[in-house]
């Protein structure tokens, strides 16, 4: 998890500024749409759904967005079927990028993925090239003080609770992750980020310049419309990250 923390942080703050062109606003809701078809429209019984409108509404998705996308979704009203997909693939300093894809057309979202790791010094690899580097986990970013946190996490059923400078990072199973929040809120804890990500088992180290060049694949990655999430196994020294923040 080398880094993740800081990761997730400069991501939650760039989601921020993509909200104000609506990029963020759209993949957030796709993932509604595509949880609650695969899943149902109640929350109670669908994990990946009740996840998915919890990262909406904290990224101030208004509620009408989130229950017109819940009932298109659910076959309420007309909606599109998206298709999951990952592509997986290097960027510069053997630095492995898992790409999820959700989509209405897998050979656009292939075209585009393709020449993004093309244009931007990149390799696009063969399925499970670097999938089996990464692992499903539920993902908290957290702030409080650490007898309130670890009481929290641990009874919501967390997996594995590391202070992260004046934060806690909070692992857990992705089924697990709506309870462990939700006992953390109710304990008083301040959530900075939750989610279901894919944290990689071991980490690439890259000096400034190669760090430069791996954001800015993952910069054109992130930006396509397809693409909902890049997970990478980087290692950026703290004042690399900072500064090309």
């Amino acid at each position: 998890m080398a880094g993740h923390s800081k990761w997730a942080n400069i991501k939650h703050r760039k989601g921020r500024q993509d909200a104000k062109r609506g990029k963020l606003f759209a993949k957030l809701i796709k993932a509604i749409e595509s949880a609650a078809r695969n899943g149902g429209s109640d929350l109670s019984a669908n994990p990946t759904l009740a996840t998915a409108v919890h990262k909406a509404k904290d990224n101030s998705v208004p509620k009408d967005n989130i229950d017109r996308a819940i009932a298109r979704g659910s076959g309420d009203v007309d909606g599109v079927a998206y298709t999951e997909a990952f592509y997986e693939g290097y960027a510069p300093g053997g630095v492995a990028l898992y790409v999820h894809i959700l989509t209405d057309n897998r050979n656009r979202a292939a075209s585009d993925v393709r020449s993004a790791f093309t244009k931007n010094g990149g390799n696009l690899g063969e399925p499970g090239s670097v999938g089996y580097l990464f692992e499903q986990k539920g993902y908290i970013l957290a702030s409080g003080d650490e007898d309130t946190v670890m009481m929290a996490a641990l009874e919501g059923g967390a997996d594995d609770i590391t202070p992260e400078g004046d934060q806690w990072e909070i692992v857990c199973e992705p089924g697990d992750l709506v309870a462990v929040r939700s006992e953390l809120e109710a304990a008083g804890v301040t959530i900075d980020s939750a989610d279901v990500t894919y944290l990689p088992s071991v980490s690439v180290a890259v000096d400034a310049a190669t760090a430069q060049k791996v954001l800015r694949l993952v910069d054109a990655l992130e930006d396509l419309d397809d693409v909902q999430d890049v997970y990478a196994n980087f290692d950026i020294p703290d004042e690399v990250l900072a500064a090309l923040e």
